[in-house]
């Protein structure tokens, strides 16, 4: 029993790198409204991660990005 379970092990990380092989990045499609990414920045200008400044220009880009 204890064999089989090795084999099975070893059989799995086989697989999973077999599939790690590509060079090839896949990025997961996210898909955040522009209000949301208003509120997140707001959020982040409260929390003191970003300046006055910085929250200004990156909302002001934000906004143009949808015009």
């Amino acid at each position: 029993m204890l064999k089989l379970l090795r084999h099975l092990a070893a059989a799995l990380v086989a697989v999973v790198l077999a599939g790690c092989g590509g060079h090839e990045v896949v990025r997961p499609t996210v898909s955040v409204s522009i209000g949301q990414q208003l509120i997140d920045l707001k959020k982040a200008r409260e929390a003191g991660v970003l300046s006055q400044r910085e929250y200004e220009a990156q909302k002001s880009q934000l906004i143009r990005s949808v015009e």
